[in-house]
């Protein structure tokens, strides 16, 4: 693992994992309101997003995303003082972004491949390859299926995170919203690796077989 990823990983485990639950306890055990912890063990996601922003000298729409969700989060527990509303919030954007995905396989070209498309850059070599791949039927069905997998499992997220807030204590809730998009996220990744993996051997081979037809009837 580089240096880059390992200084990713270690802000995730500290500014999005431990930091807010260690805050939490930290604060409940000193008197402080359930609303009031949350709130305030709010400031370590929001400190590790602004430290991004600063290290790549950019700001991202999803820093961006994060910052309101939590700011939302804030208002709507200073406000409502209920607690499950403050954990509510955070479900919301990962069912936006669910129906986005599936919303858009209606359109011509789905989430999943516009995604791919800004990650690798449309200018670059990749992303011109992927413009070619484009008018096969075969790419095209792959990734509209990684993104129908994608929004139905960030839909599936984010019920299970409700029911979990509505089920369970906050501390246990606080716990799992902070443990499970990196969870369901880890095992989207490796589906998403492993059937891309797949279906490029399977075109491939059919472009192997249909090389072979060619020339089979040349030799005829």
């Amino acid at each position: 693992m580089d240096a880059g990823r390992l200084q990713s990983v270690a802000r995730i485990a500290v500014f999005d994992i431990a930091g807010p639950l260690l805050a939490y306890n930290l604060l409940r055990a000193n008197g402080f309101s359930t609303v009031a912890a949350l709130v305030l063990s709010g400031v370590f996601p929001a400190a590790g997003v602004i430290i991004g922003i600063i290290g790549h000298r950019r700001v991202d729409a999803v820093g961006v995303l994060v910052l309101a969700g939590i700011a939302a989060g804030a208002a709507i527990g200073l406000v409502s003082h209920n607690p499950k509303l403050v954990l509510d919030e955070g479900s919301v954007g990962t069912a936006v972004f669910g129906l986005l995905c599936l919303g858009s396989l209606a359109r011509p070209e789905p989430m999943m491949y516009r995604l791919a498309m800004e990650f690798i850059g449309p200018d670059s070599q990749r992303g011109r390859e992927f413009t070619g791949l484009w008018q096969y039927r075969e790419f095209r069905h792959t990734f509209r299926v990684m993104t129908a997998v994608w929004g139905s499992a960030y839909l599936a997220e984010a019920a299970a995170r409700v029911i979990i807030v509505a089920n369970t204590s906050t501390g246990t809730a606080l716990a799992s919203s902070k443990v499970m998009p990196y969870a369901v996220a880890a095992v989207l990744v490796a589906w998403t690796v492993g059937y891309g993996r797949l279906q490029k051997r399977r075109g491939e081979a059919l472009a192997a077989a249909a090389a072979a037809r060619v020339d089979a009837d040349d030799a005829q």
